[in-house]
């Protein structure tokens, strides 16, 4: 955990990921730092080694606990018990706890099934937003409308209100919405002045586009598998290049596009190309462009390849 304690500041940031599998030594085991709780993940049951490595993290923190959940395959078919993460030892948490990153407030649990609230891999990407700084030389805009697709529990909406954008969170699920109005509470930010729409992002993007809305910013940042009644199966891999093209209309000259992915098996030269080509395919023009990778927390190694990948861009 020392080499994370740049990371983890006790009134801005006490959440970050501080074991990363075969990068830390641990392969298969991945262990967060969620504010007094430690969340392990693994495919397989806990060996007495890692319990006693979560006894050793438990032990620095008052009050601190550790819970485990299995990395499911089949996360789809299991239900919300199920797919909980299992208390381990120390505390037990609430049944909602909050932790900070970069200032701002959110909202987790372990009660709501497999995701907790937080992927804390794009801590650095929703800094960038609070800072309106992605890179020396490539500024956000100082106000505007955000548009923020497959929204989950809204972050990078919350990132962007404190930001000074007006923001726009779209999300499949109620439930997400209303843990994002939550998460904007949270902050002193009132929802209502914010939109949330429930619905397909598909969908939706036509719909606003019909509307002739325009955002100054739209972040893409999808599951790498989702189904819909209206859009039927989407697939990152397949599919990122026509969720580009569904959102060039609605975004403004000169506004930002921020698109992400975490397939693992998806090269970055191959999302990269895809991204580009469905930018030029709908007669618009890259003026600027930053990638980034993850974060220090999630190193890469031979053995622990790189997943996420993200590309900020400013379109003509």
């Amino acid at each position: 955990m020392n080499s994370r304690k740049n990371i983890l500041d006790g009134d801005l940031t006490n959440c970050c990921r501080v074991i990363h599998g075969a990068s830390d030594g641990w392969p298969g085991m991945y262990v967060d730092r969620l504010g007094d709780f430690f969340l392990s993940q693994s495919e397989f049951p806990l060996r007495p080694d890692e319990v006693e490595l979560l006894e050793q993290f438990v032990a620095e923190i008052p009050n601190g606990g550790a819970y485990h959940k299995f990395l499911n395959r089949q996360v789809r078919r299991a239900n919300v018990e199920e797919s909980c993460p299992q208390h381990i030892c120390g505390a037990v948490a609430p049944e909602r706890f909050t932790v900070r990153e970069n200032g701002a407030s959110y909202e987790l649990s372990f009660t709501e099934g497999y995701s907790v609230g937080l992927f804390l891999d794009q801590r650095e990407n929703r800094r960038r937003i609070l800072t309106k700084q992605v890179a020396p030389d490539f500024p956000l805009p100082a106000s505007g409308e955000l548009l923020n697709t497959f929204a989950y529990t809204c972050a990078f909406s919350v990132c962007a209100a404190k930001a000074g954008f007006r923001a726009t969170s779209l999300d499949l699920s109620k439930k997400y919405l209303d843990w994002g109005r939550r998460n904007f509470a949270l902050n002193q930010i009132d929802p209502a002045a914010h939109d949330f729409i429930y619905g397909d992002a598909f969908d939706w993007m036509r719909r606003l586009a019909k509307k002739q809305r325009k955002f100054d910013a739209v972040i893409l940042d999808p599951p790498t598998f989702s189904k819909s009644k209206e859009r039927g199966v989407f697939r990152a891999e397949k599919d990122y290049g026509q969720l580009v093209t569904a959102a060039m209309p609605l975004l403004a000259g000169g506004g930002i596009l921020f698109a992400s992915s975490n397939a693992a098996r998806w090269e970055p030269e191959s999302f990269l190309h895809d991204v580009r080509g469905a930018i030029r395919a709908s007669g618009r023009r890259v003026v600027r462009e930053h990638f980034t990778a993850q974060p220090p927390d999630f190193p890469s190694s031979a053995d622990e390849p790189a997943y996420l990948k993200t590309v900020w861009l400013r379109v003509s």
